[in-house]
Protein backbone atom coordinates (compact mmCIF):
# COMPACT_ATOMS: atom_id res chain seq x y z
CA UNK A 1 0.00 0.00 0.00
CA UNK A 2 1.55 3.72 -0.81
CA UNK A 3 2.24 6.03 1.75
CA UNK A 4 -0.80 8.39 0.37
CA UNK A 5 -2.73 5.52 1.14
CA UNK A 6 -1.62 5.03 4.61
CA UNK A 7 -2.17 9.15 5.31
CA UNK A 8 1.77 10.03 5.42
CA UNK A 9 2.81 13.26 4.01
CA UNK A 10 5.15 12.35 1.10
CA UNK A 11 8.95 12.96 1.22
CA UNK A 12 8.45 16.56 -0.90
CA UNK A 13 5.79 18.19 1.26
CA UNK A 14 6.38 20.11 4.60
CA UNK A 15 9.42 18.85 6.30
CA UNK A 16 11.53 20.60 3.06
CA UNK A 17 9.09 23.58 3.60
CA UNK A 18 10.34 23.69 7.12
CA UNK A 19 14.29 23.41 6.44
CA UNK A 20 13.84 26.36 4.13
CA UNK A 21 12.11 28.37 6.61
CA UNK A 22 14.71 27.66 9.46
CA UNK A 23 17.99 28.51 6.64
CA UNK A 24 15.86 32.09 6.22
CA UNK A 25 16.03 32.58 9.42
CA UNK A 26 19.21 31.83 10.25
CA UNK A 27 20.58 33.65 7.63
CA UNK A 28 18.44 36.83 9.12
CA UNK A 29 20.39 36.04 11.94
CA UNK A 30 23.87 35.81 10.72
CA UNK A 31 23.20 39.43 8.57
CA UNK A 32 21.89 40.81 12.16
CA UNK A 33 24.96 39.70 14.11
CA UNK A 34 27.35 41.46 10.98
CA UNK A 35 25.42 44.74 10.94
CA UNK A 36 25.96 44.66 15.10
CA UNK A 37 29.27 44.32 15.21
CA UNK A 38 29.69 46.92 12.23
CA UNK A 39 28.08 48.88 15.12
CA UNK A 40 30.21 47.76 17.33
CA UNK A 41 33.20 48.93 15.57
CA UNK A 42 31.89 52.03 14.63
CA UNK A 43 30.71 53.45 17.94
CA UNK A 44 34.10 52.07 19.49
CA UNK A 45 32.83 49.90 22.43
CA UNK A 46 35.02 47.22 21.36
CA UNK A 47 37.72 47.40 18.47
CA UNK A 48 40.00 44.87 19.67
CA UNK A 49 40.26 42.51 16.90
CA UNK A 50 40.98 39.73 18.89
CA UNK A 51 37.67 40.27 21.01
CA UNK A 52 35.09 40.38 17.68
CA UNK A 53 35.07 36.58 18.00
CA UNK A 54 33.91 36.17 21.51
CA UNK A 55 31.68 39.20 20.89
CA UNK A 56 30.09 36.82 17.87
CA UNK A 57 29.35 34.21 20.43
CA UNK A 58 27.90 35.92 22.76
CA UNK A 59 25.94 37.92 20.16
CA UNK A 60 25.06 34.88 18.91
CA UNK A 61 23.55 33.22 22.26
CA UNK A 62 21.45 36.48 23.27
CA UNK A 63 20.02 36.67 20.02
CA UNK A 64 18.76 33.14 19.51
CA UNK A 65 17.47 33.78 23.54
CA UNK A 66 15.36 36.65 22.17
CA UNK A 67 17.32 39.03 24.23
CA UNK A 68 16.90 42.79 22.41
CA UNK A 69 19.88 44.79 22.59
CA UNK A 70 18.36 48.73 23.25
CA UNK A 71 21.60 50.52 23.52
CA UNK A 72 22.89 48.97 20.22
CA UNK A 73 19.63 49.06 18.55
CA UNK A 74 18.69 52.95 19.42
CA UNK A 75 22.83 53.63 18.11
CA UNK A 76 22.85 56.62 15.74
CA UNK A 77 25.60 58.46 14.07
CA UNK A 78 26.53 61.58 16.15
CA UNK A 79 26.48 64.48 13.85
CA UNK A 80 28.24 67.64 14.63
CA UNK A 81 26.63 71.37 14.34
CA UNK A 82 28.56 73.30 12.23
CA UNK A 83 28.22 76.55 10.78
CA UNK A 84 30.55 75.55 7.49
CA UNK A 85 28.88 72.13 7.15
CA UNK A 86 26.67 73.44 4.11
CA UNK A 87 29.84 74.97 2.57
CA UNK A 88 29.85 74.18 -1.40
CA UNK A 89 31.93 75.12 -4.30
CA UNK A 90 30.92 76.92 -7.11
CA UNK A 91 33.50 77.60 -10.25
CA UNK A 92 33.61 80.48 -12.38
CA UNK A 93 31.59 80.40 -15.60
CA UNK A 94 33.61 80.13 -19.12
CA UNK A 95 33.84 83.58 -19.74
CA UNK A 96 35.26 84.21 -16.25
CA UNK A 97 38.02 81.17 -16.65
CA UNK A 98 41.70 81.98 -18.41
CA UNK A 99 41.62 80.12 -21.24
CA UNK A 100 44.25 79.02 -23.74
CA UNK A 101 47.22 79.19 -21.18
CA UNK A 102 50.66 76.83 -21.83
CA UNK A 103 50.64 75.32 -18.40
CA UNK A 104 53.97 74.04 -17.99
CA UNK A 105 54.22 70.46 -17.90
CA UNK A 106 56.60 69.78 -15.55
CA UNK A 107 55.94 66.65 -13.19
CA UNK A 108 57.41 68.75 -10.18
CA UNK A 109 54.85 68.78 -7.28
CA UNK A 110 54.39 72.60 -6.35
CA UNK A 111 51.25 74.54 -6.48
CA UNK A 112 52.72 76.10 -10.29
CA UNK A 113 50.70 79.23 -9.73
CA UNK A 114 50.62 82.01 -7.12
CA UNK A 115 47.95 84.52 -6.82
CA UNK A 116 46.79 88.08 -5.02
CA UNK A 117 44.41 90.54 -5.50
CA UNK A 118 45.92 92.04 -8.48
CA UNK A 119 47.67 89.19 -10.42
CA UNK A 120 47.23 85.30 -11.52
CA UNK A 121 51.01 83.96 -11.93
CA UNK A 122 51.47 80.52 -13.71
CA UNK A 123 54.36 78.88 -14.80
CA UNK A 124 54.47 78.04 -18.33
CA UNK A 125 56.00 75.84 -20.93
CA UNK A 126 58.41 77.41 -22.65
CA UNK A 127 61.35 76.84 -24.75
CA UNK A 128 65.00 78.10 -24.16
CA UNK A 129 65.25 78.20 -20.51
CA UNK A 130 62.10 78.73 -18.09
CA UNK A 131 59.21 81.33 -17.94
CA UNK A 132 56.12 82.48 -16.32
CA UNK A 133 53.28 84.47 -16.66
CA UNK A 134 51.57 87.34 -15.15
CA UNK A 135 48.04 88.09 -15.91
CA UNK A 136 45.89 90.93 -14.54
CA UNK A 137 42.75 89.06 -12.36
CA UNK A 138 40.62 90.84 -14.07
CA UNK A 139 42.25 89.50 -17.58
CA UNK A 140 39.47 86.51 -18.04
CA UNK A 141 38.55 84.97 -21.60
CA UNK A 142 41.23 83.76 -23.58
CA UNK A 143 44.79 84.78 -23.00
CA UNK A 144 46.66 86.01 -26.44
CA UNK A 145 48.96 83.34 -27.03
CA UNK A 146 52.16 86.30 -27.85
CA UNK A 147 51.42 87.70 -24.03
CA UNK A 148 54.49 89.02 -22.55
CA UNK A 149 56.07 86.61 -20.06
CA UNK A 150 59.05 87.10 -17.24
CA UNK A 151 61.59 85.26 -18.82
CA UNK A 152 64.99 85.68 -17.18
CA UNK A 153 65.42 82.31 -15.66
CA UNK A 154 67.95 80.11 -17.81
CA UNK A 155 66.46 76.88 -16.60
CA UNK A 156 62.88 75.89 -16.26
CA UNK A 157 60.96 77.41 -13.62
CA UNK A 158 59.64 75.66 -10.34
CA UNK A 159 58.42 77.88 -7.84
CA UNK A 160 57.13 81.40 -7.49
CA UNK A 161 55.72 83.52 -4.81
CA UNK A 162 54.02 86.87 -4.43
CA UNK A 163 54.98 88.75 -1.50
CA UNK A 164 52.70 88.86 1.09
CA UNK A 165 53.03 92.81 1.89
CA UNK A 166 53.77 93.89 -1.76
CA UNK A 167 51.40 92.66 -4.75
CA UNK A 168 53.90 94.08 -7.16
CA UNK A 169 57.04 92.33 -6.30
CA UNK A 170 57.15 88.11 -7.14
CA UNK A 171 59.70 85.89 -6.02
CA UNK A 172 60.69 82.84 -8.33
CA UNK A 173 63.59 79.91 -8.74
CA UNK A 174 64.15 77.48 -10.94
CA UNK A 175 66.66 74.71 -12.23
CA UNK A 176 69.55 77.39 -13.13
CA UNK A 177 70.13 77.32 -8.97
CA UNK A 178 69.29 80.69 -8.42
CA UNK A 179 65.92 83.07 -6.77
CA UNK A 180 65.14 85.96 -8.37
CA UNK A 181 62.89 88.94 -7.23
CA UNK A 182 60.84 90.74 -9.67
CA UNK A 183 58.82 94.09 -9.69
CA UNK A 184 55.50 93.84 -11.53
CA UNK A 185 54.90 97.24 -13.21
CA UNK A 186 51.11 98.45 -11.85
CA UNK A 187 49.71 98.28 -14.87
CA UNK A 188 50.45 95.01 -16.08
CA UNK A 189 53.27 92.96 -18.04
CA UNK A 190 53.04 95.37 -21.79
CA UNK A 191 56.89 93.64 -22.66
CA UNK A 192 58.52 90.89 -22.06
CA UNK A 193 60.56 91.76 -18.48
CA UNK A 194 64.25 89.51 -18.60
CA UNK A 195 66.02 91.84 -16.06
CA UNK A 196 65.43 91.16 -11.56
CA UNK A 197 65.72 93.13 -9.22
CA UNK A 198 67.26 90.92 -7.20
CA UNK A 199 69.29 87.60 -7.94
CA UNK A 200 70.16 85.50 -4.82
CA UNK A 201 73.28 83.42 -6.01
CA UNK A 202 73.73 80.49 -3.47
CA UNK A 203 72.50 76.98 -4.15
CA UNK A 204 74.96 74.88 -5.94
CA UNK A 205 72.06 72.89 -7.46
CA UNK A 206 68.69 73.79 -8.98
CA UNK A 207 66.04 75.16 -6.07
CA UNK A 208 62.69 73.42 -5.85
CA UNK A 209 61.12 75.53 -3.53
CA UNK A 210 60.48 79.19 -1.79
CA UNK A 211 58.46 80.60 0.80
CA UNK A 212 58.29 84.06 2.37
CA UNK A 213 58.44 85.00 6.16
CA UNK A 214 55.03 85.64 7.30
CA UNK A 215 55.25 88.57 9.34
CA UNK A 216 59.40 89.79 8.62
CA UNK A 217 59.91 92.16 5.72
CA UNK A 218 61.85 90.89 2.59
CA UNK A 219 62.92 87.53 4.36
CA UNK A 220 62.66 84.68 1.43
CA UNK A 221 63.44 81.33 2.34
CA UNK A 222 64.70 79.12 -0.58
CA UNK A 223 65.42 75.06 -0.80
CA UNK A 224 67.08 73.03 -3.54
CA UNK A 225 68.28 69.43 -4.40
CA UNK A 226 71.78 71.06 -2.46
CA UNK A 227 69.66 69.95 0.71
CA UNK A 228 70.10 73.24 2.11
CA UNK A 229 67.23 75.46 3.57
CA UNK A 230 68.74 79.57 3.07
CA UNK A 231 67.77 82.40 4.80
CA UNK A 232 68.01 85.74 2.46
CA UNK A 233 67.70 89.51 3.49
CA UNK A 234 66.06 91.59 0.87
CA UNK A 235 66.68 95.20 2.34
CA UNK A 236 70.50 95.31 1.25
CA UNK A 237 71.66 97.15 -1.10
CA UNK A 238 73.68 94.79 -3.86
CA UNK A 239 71.50 93.62 -6.44
CA UNK A 240 73.39 89.95 -6.56
CA UNK A 241 73.12 88.53 -3.52
CA UNK A 242 75.73 85.28 -3.31
CA UNK A 243 76.13 84.87 0.72
CA UNK A 244 72.69 83.69 2.74
CA UNK A 245 72.07 85.25 6.36
CA UNK A 246 71.86 81.29 7.37
CA UNK A 247 72.20 77.77 5.79
CA UNK A 248 70.44 74.58 7.21
CA UNK A 249 71.85 71.50 6.85
CA UNK A 250 69.67 69.19 8.96
CA UNK A 251 67.91 67.14 5.73
CA UNK A 252 69.58 64.25 4.62
CA UNK A 253 67.57 64.71 1.16
CA UNK A 254 65.37 66.68 -0.78
CA UNK A 255 63.18 69.08 1.14
CA UNK A 256 59.14 68.51 -0.19
CA UNK A 257 57.41 71.17 1.69
CA UNK A 258 58.09 74.21 4.46
CA UNK A 259 55.42 75.90 6.37
CA UNK A 260 55.70 78.26 8.87
CA UNK A 261 53.35 79.02 12.31
CA UNK A 262 51.85 82.38 12.55
CA UNK A 263 54.41 84.57 14.13
CA UNK A 264 57.31 82.86 11.60
CA UNK A 265 59.37 81.47 15.09
CA UNK A 266 58.85 77.83 13.88
CA UNK A 267 59.28 76.12 10.15
CA UNK A 268 57.56 72.52 9.44
CA UNK A 269 59.55 71.17 6.66
CA UNK A 270 58.89 67.30 5.25
CA UNK A 271 61.73 65.42 3.19
CA UNK A 272 61.91 62.81 0.77
CA UNK A 273 63.21 60.96 3.59
CA UNK A 274 59.65 60.70 4.69
CA UNK A 275 60.12 62.60 8.47
CA UNK A 276 58.77 65.93 9.38
CA UNK A 277 61.45 68.18 11.53
CA UNK A 278 59.81 71.55 13.16
CA UNK A 279 63.35 73.79 13.14
CA UNK A 280 63.81 77.07 14.61
CA UNK A 281 64.61 79.38 11.04
CA UNK A 282 66.40 81.76 12.73
CA UNK A 283 69.25 79.49 14.24
CA UNK A 284 68.69 76.79 12.35
CA UNK A 285 68.27 74.17 15.59
CA UNK A 286 66.60 71.07 15.25
CA UNK A 287 63.55 71.18 17.83
CA UNK A 288 61.38 68.25 16.63
CA UNK A 289 61.70 65.30 14.59
CA UNK A 290 59.47 62.42 13.62
CA UNK A 291 60.38 58.72 13.43
CA UNK A 292 57.01 57.37 12.82
CA UNK A 293 57.15 54.19 10.26
CA UNK A 294 53.43 54.26 9.47
CA UNK A 295 53.02 57.44 7.69
CA UNK A 296 55.70 58.54 5.22
CA UNK A 297 54.75 62.42 5.08
CA UNK A 298 55.17 64.35 1.64
CA UNK A 299 53.73 67.46 2.40
CA UNK A 300 53.25 69.61 6.02
CA UNK A 301 51.66 72.58 7.12
CA UNK A 302 51.10 74.41 10.42
CA UNK A 303 47.10 74.78 11.23
CA UNK A 304 47.36 78.45 12.33
CA UNK A 305 47.53 78.95 16.41
CA UNK A 306 45.93 75.60 16.94
CA UNK A 307 49.78 73.90 18.00
CA UNK A 308 49.12 71.50 15.61
CA UNK A 309 50.69 70.28 12.56
CA UNK A 310 49.00 68.39 9.22
CA UNK A 311 50.81 66.19 6.87
CA UNK A 312 49.77 64.52 3.76
CA UNK A 313 50.87 61.29 2.49
CA UNK A 314 51.20 57.45 2.31
CA UNK A 315 50.41 54.65 5.32
CA UNK A 316 52.31 51.52 5.01
CA UNK A 317 50.25 49.79 2.48
CA UNK A 318 50.88 52.86 0.40
CA UNK A 319 47.63 54.09 0.43
CA UNK A 320 47.05 58.05 0.89
CA UNK A 321 46.83 59.23 3.84
CA UNK A 322 46.51 62.51 6.34
CA UNK A 323 47.81 62.67 9.87
CA UNK A 324 47.57 65.48 12.52
CA UNK A 325 50.49 65.99 14.43
CA UNK A 326 51.25 68.37 17.91
CA UNK A 327 54.27 69.85 17.38
CA UNK A 328 55.28 69.73 20.54
CA UNK A 329 55.55 66.20 20.25
CA UNK A 330 55.85 64.42 16.84
CA UNK A 331 56.15 60.88 18.12
CA UNK A 332 53.17 59.47 16.77
CA UNK A 333 50.33 61.22 15.02
CA UNK A 334 47.30 62.59 17.13
CA UNK A 335 44.63 61.32 14.13
CA UNK A 336 45.67 59.70 11.34
CA UNK A 337 42.88 58.89 8.13
CA UNK A 338 43.48 56.94 5.03
CA UNK A 339 41.40 58.22 2.22
CA UNK A 340 42.04 56.09 -0.80
CA UNK A 341 44.34 54.59 -3.51
CA UNK A 342 45.43 57.06 -5.72
CA UNK A 343 48.51 57.70 -6.18
CA UNK A 344 49.08 61.98 -6.73
CA UNK A 345 50.52 64.02 -3.80
CA UNK A 346 48.03 65.90 -1.30
CA UNK A 347 48.33 69.59 -1.04
CA UNK A 348 46.71 70.76 2.02
CA UNK A 349 45.22 73.86 2.18
CA UNK A 350 44.06 75.89 5.52
CA UNK A 351 41.94 78.44 6.28
CA UNK A 352 42.73 80.31 9.86
CA UNK A 353 39.08 82.41 10.76
CA UNK A 354 37.26 79.55 9.69
CA UNK A 355 39.50 76.08 10.72
CA UNK A 356 38.53 74.30 7.18
CA UNK A 357 41.27 72.21 5.66
CA UNK A 358 40.68 71.78 2.10
CA UNK A 359 42.36 68.63 0.69
CA UNK A 360 43.14 68.45 -3.23
CA UNK A 361 45.08 65.84 -4.81
CA UNK A 362 47.27 66.15 -8.11
CA UNK A 363 45.49 64.45 -10.87
CA UNK A 364 42.17 64.61 -8.91
CA UNK A 365 38.94 66.26 -9.98
CA UNK A 366 37.60 65.92 -6.04
CA UNK A 367 38.52 68.58 -2.91
CA UNK A 368 37.91 67.40 0.12
CA UNK A 369 37.29 69.79 3.20
CA UNK A 370 37.29 69.28 6.70
CA UNK A 371 37.12 71.20 9.89
CA UNK A 372 39.64 71.36 12.58
CA UNK A 373 38.67 71.40 16.43
CA UNK A 374 41.05 71.94 19.09
CA UNK A 375 39.11 68.21 20.98
CA UNK A 376 38.90 65.12 19.60
CA UNK A 377 38.68 63.65 17.34
CA UNK A 378 40.31 67.00 15.60
CA UNK A 379 39.13 66.33 12.41
CA UNK A 380 35.58 66.09 10.98
CA UNK A 381 34.58 66.13 7.34
CA UNK A 382 32.34 67.92 6.17
CA UNK A 383 31.84 67.10 2.35
CA UNK A 384 33.59 67.04 -0.94
CA UNK A 385 33.48 69.11 -4.19
CA UNK A 386 33.48 66.98 -7.10
CA UNK A 387 34.65 67.38 -10.60
CA UNK A 388 35.34 66.23 -13.82
CA UNK A 389 38.47 68.16 -14.89
CA UNK A 390 40.94 66.71 -12.91
CA UNK A 391 43.76 69.66 -11.59
CA UNK A 392 47.53 69.79 -11.89
CA UNK A 393 48.55 72.81 -9.81
CA UNK A 394 46.20 75.10 -7.06
CA UNK A 395 46.40 78.79 -6.38
CA UNK A 396 44.50 80.18 -3.65
CA UNK A 397 43.49 83.74 -3.06
CA UNK A 398 44.53 85.67 -0.14
CA UNK A 399 41.61 86.36 2.63
CA UNK A 400 41.56 90.34 1.58
CA UNK A 401 40.52 89.85 -2.22
CA UNK A 402 37.41 87.28 -1.65
CA UNK A 403 33.77 88.68 -2.45
CA UNK A 404 32.58 88.79 1.33
CA UNK A 405 29.11 90.15 0.05
CA UNK A 406 28.66 86.46 -1.53
CA UNK A 407 30.05 84.85 2.31
CA UNK A 408 33.23 83.39 -0.38
CA UNK A 409 35.55 81.98 2.42
CA UNK A 410 37.63 80.63 0.19
CA UNK A 411 38.76 80.51 -3.58
CA UNK A 412 41.06 78.02 -5.32
CA UNK A 413 42.61 78.44 -9.08
CA UNK A 414 42.54 75.35 -10.45
CA UNK A 415 45.33 74.30 -13.48
CA UNK A 416 43.38 72.10 -15.71
CA UNK A 417 46.54 71.47 -18.04
CA UNK A 418 44.33 68.94 -20.67
CA UNK A 419 42.07 72.26 -22.02
CA UNK A 420 44.76 74.75 -20.85
CA UNK A 421 42.71 76.48 -18.80
CA UNK A 422 42.80 77.96 -15.17
CA UNK A 423 39.14 77.98 -13.82
CA UNK A 424 38.35 79.78 -10.36
CA UNK A 425 36.73 77.71 -7.74
CA UNK A 426 34.93 79.88 -5.04
CA UNK A 427 34.17 78.08 -1.59
CA UNK A 428 31.00 79.65 -0.43
CA UNK A 429 28.42 79.57 2.82
CA UNK A 430 25.01 79.98 1.88
CA UNK A 431 23.32 82.72 3.59
CA UNK A 432 19.79 84.19 2.83
CA UNK A 433 21.55 87.75 4.13
CA UNK A 434 23.29 89.71 2.00
CA UNK A 435 24.64 92.19 4.54
CA UNK A 436 28.35 91.72 5.65
CA UNK A 437 28.63 88.27 8.30
CA UNK A 438 31.19 88.97 10.66
CA UNK A 439 31.01 85.61 12.54
CA UNK A 440 32.49 84.13 9.22
CA UNK A 441 34.72 86.57 8.39
CA UNK A 442 36.84 87.81 11.74
CA UNK A 443 39.82 89.86 11.87
CA UNK A 444 42.51 88.59 9.36
CA UNK A 445 45.89 88.83 8.60
CA UNK A 446 46.71 91.94 6.29
CA UNK A 447 49.14 93.36 4.16
CA UNK A 448 51.67 94.85 6.14
CA UNK A 449 54.42 93.37 8.40
CA UNK A 450 54.93 93.21 11.37
CA UNK A 451 59.11 93.06 11.50
CA UNK A 452 61.19 94.63 9.36
CA UNK A 453 64.34 92.17 9.09
CA UNK A 454 66.14 93.43 10.88
CA UNK A 455 64.27 92.95 13.86
CA UNK A 456 63.47 89.70 13.15
CA UNK A 457 67.13 89.26 12.51
CA UNK A 458 67.98 89.95 16.06
CA UNK A 459 65.27 87.81 17.70
CA UNK A 460 61.74 89.44 17.63
CA UNK A 461 59.01 87.67 16.78
CA UNK A 462 55.03 89.11 16.55
CA UNK A 463 51.70 87.97 15.25
CA UNK A 464 50.54 89.24 11.65
CA UNK A 465 49.04 92.57 11.63
CA UNK A 466 45.15 91.94 11.72
CA UNK A 467 42.24 93.63 9.07
CA UNK A 468 39.15 93.57 9.32
CA UNK A 469 37.12 92.52 6.11
CA UNK A 470 34.34 94.69 6.08
CA UNK A 471 33.53 96.65 3.08
CA UNK A 472 35.20 100.18 3.63
CA UNK A 473 36.83 99.28 6.40
CA UNK A 474 40.15 98.85 6.25
CA UNK A 475 40.83 99.04 9.93
CA UNK A 476 43.56 97.07 11.34
CA UNK A 477 44.85 96.89 15.01
CA UNK A 478 47.74 99.51 14.87
CA UNK A 479 45.29 102.42 12.66
CA UNK A 480 42.24 101.34 15.73
CA UNK A 481 45.01 101.99 18.78
CA UNK A 482 45.89 105.84 16.85
CA UNK A 483 42.58 106.90 16.44
CA UNK A 484 41.97 106.08 20.43
CA UNK A 485 44.37 108.42 20.98
CA UNK A 486 43.17 111.13 18.67
CA UNK A 487 40.96 113.60 20.75
CA UNK A 488 38.31 115.30 18.83
CA UNK A 489 34.74 117.28 19.43
CA UNK A 490 32.14 114.69 20.01
CA UNK A 491 28.76 114.33 18.82
CA UNK A 492 25.99 113.41 21.41
CA UNK A 493 24.13 110.17 20.33
CA UNK A 494 26.87 108.20 18.75
CA UNK A 495 29.50 105.34 19.53
CA UNK A 496 32.79 105.76 20.41
CA UNK A 497 33.92 103.91 17.40
CA UNK A 498 31.42 105.20 14.95
CA UNK A 499 32.56 109.12 16.05
CA UNK A 500 36.09 107.97 16.01
CA UNK A 501 35.67 106.87 12.54
CA UNK A 502 33.61 109.71 11.16
CA UNK A 503 36.15 112.30 12.79
CA UNK A 504 39.46 110.20 11.10
CA UNK A 505 37.10 110.08 7.73
CA UNK A 506 36.73 114.00 7.70
CA UNK A 507 40.21 114.39 8.91
CA UNK A 508 41.16 112.42 5.62
CA UNK A 509 39.17 114.45 3.06
CA UNK A 510 40.27 117.76 4.77
CA UNK A 511 43.68 116.71 4.53
CA UNK A 512 42.92 115.65 0.75
CA UNK A 513 41.34 118.55 -0.27
CA UNK A 514 44.36 120.88 1.47
CA UNK A 515 47.05 118.88 -0.62
CA UNK A 516 45.52 119.41 -4.00
CA UNK A 517 44.44 123.04 -2.95
CA UNK A 518 47.86 123.50 -2.09
CA UNK A 519 50.38 124.96 -5.13
CA UNK A 520 53.16 122.60 -6.22
CA UNK A 521 56.08 123.06 -3.32
CA UNK A 522 59.79 123.89 -4.32
CA UNK A 523 62.42 122.81 -2.81
CA UNK A 524 66.16 124.08 -3.35
CA UNK A 525 67.58 120.85 -3.55
CA UNK A 526 65.61 119.41 -5.73
CA UNK A 527 65.40 120.49 -9.46
CA UNK A 528 62.24 119.77 -10.35
CA UNK A 529 58.26 119.58 -8.98
CA UNK A 530 55.95 117.26 -8.71
CA UNK A 531 52.64 117.92 -7.49
CA UNK A 532 50.56 114.63 -5.58
CA UNK A 533 46.86 113.65 -5.58
CA UNK A 534 45.64 110.66 -3.89
CA UNK A 535 49.34 109.11 -2.82
CA UNK A 536 50.03 109.19 -6.58
CA UNK A 537 52.36 111.49 -8.68
CA UNK A 538 49.93 114.07 -11.06
CA UNK A 539 49.89 112.66 -14.59
CA UNK A 540 48.87 116.10 -15.52
CA UNK A 541 52.07 117.51 -14.86
CA UNK A 542 54.48 114.44 -17.09
CA UNK A 543 55.41 115.74 -20.18
CA UNK A 544 53.05 114.17 -23.02
CA UNK A 545 54.03 110.76 -24.72
CA UNK A 546 55.86 111.11 -27.69
CA UNK A 547 55.42 107.08 -28.57
CA UNK A 548 52.62 104.04 -29.39
CA UNK A 549 53.73 102.14 -26.16
CA UNK A 550 54.03 105.00 -23.84
CA UNK A 551 50.41 106.05 -24.86
CA UNK A 552 48.65 102.65 -24.27
CA UNK A 553 50.98 102.40 -20.88
CA UNK A 554 49.39 105.74 -19.88
CA UNK A 555 46.21 104.44 -20.74
CA UNK A 556 46.04 101.88 -18.55
CA UNK A 557 47.17 104.19 -16.06
CA UNK A 558 44.01 105.98 -16.11
CA UNK A 559 42.03 102.56 -16.32
CA UNK A 560 43.32 101.90 -13.68
CA UNK A 561 43.01 105.24 -11.39
CA UNK A 562 39.49 104.98 -12.60
CA UNK A 563 38.85 101.61 -11.55
CA UNK A 564 40.40 102.24 -8.29
CA UNK A 565 38.30 105.71 -7.54
CA UNK A 566 34.94 103.45 -8.56
CA UNK A 567 35.95 101.04 -5.79
CA UNK A 568 37.11 103.84 -3.37
CA UNK A 569 33.63 105.32 -4.11
CA UNK A 570 31.60 102.26 -4.05
CA UNK A 571 33.19 101.79 -0.67
CA UNK A 572 32.18 105.16 1.33
CA UNK A 573 28.86 104.81 -0.27
CA UNK A 574 28.53 100.91 1.80
CA UNK A 575 30.57 102.89 4.55
CA UNK A 576 27.56 105.59 4.93
CA UNK A 577 24.70 103.03 4.13
CA UNK A 578 26.36 100.82 7.40
CA UNK A 579 26.55 104.38 9.42
CA UNK A 580 23.21 105.64 8.82
CA UNK A 581 21.76 102.22 9.70
CA UNK A 582 23.59 102.37 13.26
CA UNK A 583 23.01 105.84 13.87
CA UNK A 584 19.24 104.81 13.54
CA UNK A 585 19.62 101.88 15.46
CA UNK A 586 21.19 104.11 18.53
CA UNK A 587 18.26 106.52 18.05
CA UNK A 588 16.06 103.86 18.74
CA UNK A 589 17.43 102.24 21.61
CA UNK A 590 17.85 105.77 23.11
CA UNK A 591 14.25 106.54 22.67
CA UNK A 592 13.11 103.50 24.09
CA UNK A 593 14.73 103.94 27.00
Amino acid sequence: MSGHALGHAPLGGKRPRKMAEENRRNKETGTKTRNYLLKLQAAGLDGDPCNLQRNQVFLDTEMLCGIAFPDIMTWRPQYRSSKYRHVFGKPATKENCYDGVPITRSVHDNHLCAINPHFIAVITECAGGGAFLVLSIHHTGKVDPHHPKISGHRGNVLDIKWNPFHDFCIASCSEDATVKIWDIPEHGVMKNITVPRKELQGHSRRVGLIEWHPTANNIIFSTGYDYQVMVWNLDIPEQVIKNPVKSISLHPDVVLSMSFNTDGSRLATSCKDKKIRVIDPRTGVLLQETNCKTHKASKVLFLGNMKMLLSTGNSRWNHRQIALWDQEDLSQPSYSEDLDGSSGVLFPFYDPDTHMLYIAGKGDGNIRYYEISPEKPYVHYLTEYRSLLPQKGMGVMPKRGLDVCSCEVFRFYKLVTIKSLIEPLSMIVPRRSESYQEDIFPMTAGNRPALTADEWLRGLDKGPVMMSLKPGSKLDYAELSSIETHHSQSRPGLPQLIQEQLNTKENNEQNESHSTSLPPSTDENSSSTTNVSNGKLDSTQCSPPKTENELRQVFYKQQDEIRRLRELLNQRDVRIKQLELEIKNVKNSQSTH
